[in-house]
């Protein structure tokens, strides 16, 4: 038999291969990038900031920090407002009357330091910037007296936070009349810092308390804070008045001894 007797059956033909499927093209459509994500400063504050300071930050954390980054050689007026920054003179004027609520004796400081919380009053009182004598900005002052004397002041400043409550007498923090007789305030408890009366017990602490209160309270927006400012004000000038009348009166009889 030969292959010829074979029958032969048609094979059909094997499929066409079907072309491997192609990514779609991408849409040429310009695609904004995501916004860059950048990471925050390592000194910026953890919280909103209110008259130059966090919010959540005591007035007695802003003092301490200060006071551990004065200068070592010696400290003028200028190298406090660049710690503390022209933004809050209030806190400003606090530091300044911290020293004063201690017995410690530092020559010319109640000149100088009422100086500023005088000039710090008048800017508030006209709404200007502060401008202050070169001759009180440069003035030296012994760090070491000034930071031994924050030490022991700054337990004051923390009772008087704790007992600090914002909203209290709110019309008494408002602006206006009442603002003007605040800030009028401030600066006559600035001008009986700078009474000659340094040598007298309670001559720079009366003053100095009144301007603290009233620092203060405009802070906290604490009414009550700022009445108690008004009143150690009334009591400086009784108090000042008593050493006047009684020095002229023992000076009289000094006098009538002598003759």
């Amino acid at each position: 038999m030969t292959n010829d007797s074979i029958p032969q059956t048609d094979v059909p033909p094997a499929p066409p291969e079907t072309p491997p499927l192609t990514p779609a093209p991408e849409s040429t459509a310009t695609q904004a990038p995501p916004p860059p994500q950048t990471a925050a400063p390592v000194d910026a504050p953890a919280g909103p900031i209110a008259d130059g300071r966090r919010v959540d930050e005591s007035l007695e954390e802003k003092i301490v920090a200060v006071g551990g980054r004065l200068p070592p050689e010696g400290v003028t007026f200028a190298d406090i407002l660049d710690l503390i920054g022209q933004d809050s003179l209030l806190l400003v004027s606090m530091f300044l009357t911290l020293i004063f609520l201690v017995p410690v004796s530092i020559p010319g400081v109640s000149t100088v330091f009422g100086a500023a919380i005088l000039m710090i009053g008048i800017s508030r009182l006209f709404g200007s910037g502060l401008w202050l004598p070169k001759r009180f900005r440069t003035k030296v002052i012994s760090t070491e007296k000034l930071k031994g004397a924050l030490d022991k002041a700054v337990v004051w400043l923390r009772r008087l936070e704790r007992i600090s409550r914002p909203h209290r007498l709110p019309w008494l923090t408002g602006g206006g009349p009442v603002g003007l007789v605040n800030n009028l305030s401030l600066i006559l408890g600035a001008v009986l810092l700078m009474a000659p009366f340094g040598l007298i017990p309670f001559s720079n602490t009366l003053p100095a308390l009144a301007i603290l209160l009233l620092a203060l309270g405009l802070l906290q927006r604490d009414g009550v804070c700022i009445l108690l400012g008004h009143l150690m004000n009334v009591v400086t000038i009784v108090y000042f008045t008593f050493l006047i009348v009684g020095g002229g009166v023992a000076v009289r009889e000094a006098i009538k001894k002598l003759f």
